[in-house]
């Protein structure tokens, strides 16, 4: 059975500190209000759908306790639709796509919304820390080091100087500002309100339309500190050949730290054909992985090709390619890698400019890529991120 995208909807994306818009918006209200859109925009009828599964990178305090449900009855959805939540760090959102998209294509479920959220601002990351981080003798096995170190061992053994990774992030918020400008996220972007209806925040807060390579030249490195602590050793543990690390990464060159939500509608056909909907894509296939765990960021290259490997595809049979921009490094040596021209990858801009709020970046930028296929006239996108601990997941699409 075929799975089909129907809609998705997110928010803008909020600065992730106590004066960013969306602040005093909790993580079930940003679901919520997506919900309550794209019943809206649908004209649905709930009870056709069979579960929401959201993805959290932080499951703890207001952001736990099946965050899905709460949302769901909060929505005033049937109460017949279920509630599931997902954790694989800066991947849920993705995999909560993935998840429902596996049940529609194994034929135990009509319909669902898998999506995600993180209040970046409320819900502090690391929060969520757990044996990989805080236990001693399981971060000491797995040689552990933050994910700042990792971005710059890859720049260090690639090979990417600080002029690389700078302009690498000059040209996301390029792009980025171009996409607003152009009105790419239009169709997608659902303003955030307060209790009493007022817009709090309609475009992403995060991006700075006139950064340059030259203004981020004047940058500190950002994770020197966390290197020179002890991590760098760490780094030369278990990888012999870095002599010294090379630190290119700061804060305008890695991801933004911001609240969000994205939620993407996926069915069967029989399901379309009963609410009444055109399906905008199918999703092909999908993937997940795990990778050397200190340097952490670099599965989205092998996970690529295990789904390209599932779909019976190739590089070339991909028009546009989306990589969480995690950090700059990230996408250079993916790009390397797989020999992926930069005009093919990110071409809206990502997360350097726009900010990642981890459980939601992955349902947000299955959207992206299906706009942008639409709007090219172009056929079929892979979208894919790196998690924390050395994790991936990659899902293709097929406009239809």
């Amino acid at each position: 059975m075929e799975a089909y995208i129907y809609d998705h909807v997110r928010t803008p994306r909020g600065k992730g500190r106590p004066d960013g818009a969306l602040h005093e918006v909790t993580s079930v209200e940003m679901v919520t209000q997506l919900l309550e859109a794209v019943r809206e925009r649908s004209r649905l009828d709930t009870a056709l759908l069979d579960d929401v599964i959201i993805g959290t990178a932080q499951p703890v305090g207001e952001q736990g306790g099946v965050l899905a449900r709460a949302a769901v009855l909060n929505a005033d959805y049937a109460q017949s639709v279920g509630g599931q939540q997902v954790h694989r760090f800066c991947a849920s959102g993705l995999d909560a796509v993935n998840l429902i998209a596996a049940q529609v294509h194994a034929g135990v479920m009509e319909a669902g919304i898998g999506g995600g959220v993180e209040s970046m601002s409320r819900t502090v990351m690391g929060y969520d820390s757990g044996a990989w981080t805080s236990d001693p003798a399981v971060a000491y096995h797995n040689y552990y080091a933050p994910q700042g170190i990792g971005a710059d061992m890859i720049a260090t053994l690639d090979g990417f100087s600080r002029g690389d990774v700078d302009a690498y992030a000059a040209e996301s918020q390029r792009r980025a500002a171009q996409s607003w400008e152009e009105g790419r996220f239009a169709g997608a972007i659902v303003p955030v309100k307060d209790g009493i209806g007022e817009v709090l925040l309609d475009h992403d807060e995060h991006m700075r339309p006139g950064t340059t390579a030259e203004s981020l030249g004047r940058l500190k490195p950002a994770f020197e500190g966390m290197g020179k602590g002890g991590f760098a050793n760490i780094a030369k543990a278990r990888y012999p050949e870095i002599e010294e690390l090379n630190y290119v990464h700061h804060g305008g060159n890695s991801s933004g730290i911001v609240d969000g939500s994205g939620v993407v509608m996926v069915g069967s056909k029989a399901f379309g054909e009963r609410a009444g909907l055109k399906p905008r894509a199918r999703i092909r296939t999908y993937a997940s992985m795990g990778s050397e765990p200190t340097i952490m960021l670099t599965a989205p290259a092998d996970v690529t090709l295990k789904a390209l490997k599932n779909a019976g595809m190739s590089v070339a049979d991909i028009d546009l390619f989306e990589l969480n921009e995690a950090f700059a490094s990230v996408v250079l040596r993916y790009m390397r890698v797989l020999d992926i021209p930069h005009d093919k990858v990110n071409v809206c801009g990502g997360a350097i400019a726009m900010g990642h709020p981890l459980g939601a970046t992955g349902a947000m930028i299955t959207g992206t890529v299906l706009d942008e296929l639409e709007r090219t006239g172009k056929q079929t996108g892979l979208i894919t991120l790196c998690a924390a601990n050395g994790l991936g997941t990659a899902t293709i699409i097929e406009r239809v």
